[in-house]
């Protein structure tokens, strides 16, 4: 099985790739009807939230650039 792949988009969504569910606070899961790929919402615009519908055009910026997270505390 390869790994679900997360991008984080300049400006924008959170693109998730491969085999994943996604559920809710309850653990109910969303229906995705067979996607392997959806973009998840970053901006709080959109109004299919938690799915991007594209709102966060010209209201968002944010340049996404990777970099490694400070050792974990033990």
């Amino acid at each position: 099985m390869s790994k679900t792949k997360l991008t984080i988009n300049s400006n924008g969504s959170v693109k998730v790739e491969g085999d994943f569910e996604i559920v809710d606070k309850d653990g109910n899961v969303y229906g995705l009807q067979g996607r392997t790929t959806v973009s998840i919402c970053r901006c709080g615009l959109s109004a299919n939230k938690p799915f991007c519908d594209g709102s966060h055009r010209n209201h968002f910026e944010h340049d996404a650039k990777a970099f490694d997270l400070p050792p974990m505390k033990s």
